[in-house]
């Protein structure tokens, strides 16, 4: 267990990738602190589990990472708990899909809220701990919509894009301090909220569920395989090590070939 004595934050790890990720670094012996929606009963399942897995601990902080506030809250939490934010990854995310002439404000905002300013606030309050440590990992799960673009998702895609670009940045600040800065960029994801979208597209486009899976979701990727949770966690886990240490303002592409074309 190459974690033990560290803690890790993860964005939006209530389900999904995020709960991927915790689950692979609680495997490695990491604190985990775990943050996002859902029962409750749930979420107190798999924080258990989660601290039965690191033979550490595991806390579940719920505030809401479209204000600065509830990012301050979330730090605050894990500092007053931990001390400091060795790993942080920064997941949470939420989309949108519609014409820029069309677009509502208050999507946009809070898609740029949540997927690109949470981020910012989260990363800015971690770093001077890290520093401190002299040891840190900043992760931000992009998207292949980090490095191409789509119609109709103009919030989405400008979040992604800028989110990358924090990434380097934030690699090139902290170069000298064994901190490293990077992205994780997937296409489509198997997750439950990849799988649910399926039935609706079928009946809107009258296809198929093999259809709706090739032709729709798989469409711009190469190898029409979806991207699964625990193939991205591996790589998380991979670049907390010591022989990843000198991988920093990179953005990985883990899209089946999708920004190859």
């Amino acid at each position: 267990m190459f974690l033990t004595g560290k803690t890790a934050l993860i964005t939006g790890s209530t389900s999904g990738i995020g709960l991927a990720y915790a689950k692979a670094l609680a495997a490695e012996g990491a604190n985990v602190v775990i943050n996002g929606f859902g029962d409750a009963a749930e979420i107190e399942k798999e924080r258990q589990a989660l601290a039965e897995a690191s033979g550490a601990d595991a806390i579940y902080v719920n505030t809401d990472l479209t204000t600065e506030k509830g990012c301050e809250e979330l730090m605050r939490a894990a500092f007053d708990k931990f001390g400091a934010v060795d790993i942080l990854i920064n997941n949470a995310g939420m989309q949108h899909v519609a014409p820029i002439d069309e677009f509502p404000v208050d999507k946009w905002d809070k898609i740029i809220a949540l997927n690109l300013s949470s981020a910012f606030h989260t990363s800015r309050l971690a770093i001077p701990k890290m520093r401190e440590k002299g040891w840190g990992r900043i992760i931000m799960t992009a998207s292949a919509h980090s490095l191409t673009a789509s119609p109709f998702k103009v919030a989405y895609v400008s979040a992604k894009h800028a989110l990358a670009g924090m990434a380097k940045t934030i690699a090139l600040e902290t170069a000298e301090q064994n901190i490293t800065c990077n992205c994780i960029s997937p296409g489509y994801v198997w997750t439950p909220l990849v799988e649910d979208q399926i039935p609706d597209t079928m009946k809107a486009r009258n296809m198929t569920r093999e259809q709706v899976i090739n032709d729709v979701l798989l469409e711009r990727e190469p190898t029409k395989k979806f991207t699964q949770p625990d193939d991205l966690a591996a790589l998380v886990v991979f670049l907390c090590r010591d022989v990843a240490a000198n991988i920093t303002g990179s953005n990985i592409s883990a899209d089946g070939g999708w920004t190859a074309q």
